[in-house]
């Protein structure tokens, strides 16, 4: 899962090598925090916020077919 989110991401943004994914786990719930550069926090974003939900989208039908609980925060 991780590896799909820095896939995602790093297509999105001009500094790819920064581009950080950390993971949590609580039993079934499972946290990404996701981390730019400061200069690509509004392209991850997009405007109203519709990157960052398509990616979130992406993310939570991947591990639904997992049987997990995902949240994706983004820093």
């Amino acid at each position: 899962m991780t590896g799909l989110i820095e896939t995602l991401v790093q297509a999105l943004v001009d500094h790819p090598e920064d581009v950080k994914v950390t993971r949590e786990q609580g039993g079934r719930d499972v946290i990404y925090r996701l981390t730019v550069h400061a200069e690509d926090v509004g392209k991850v974003i997009g405007k109203q916020g519709r990157v960052a939900k398509a990616i979130r989208t992406v993310v939570y039908a991947a591990g639904h077919n997992k049987n997990e609980r995902i949240t994706l925060e983004i820093q």
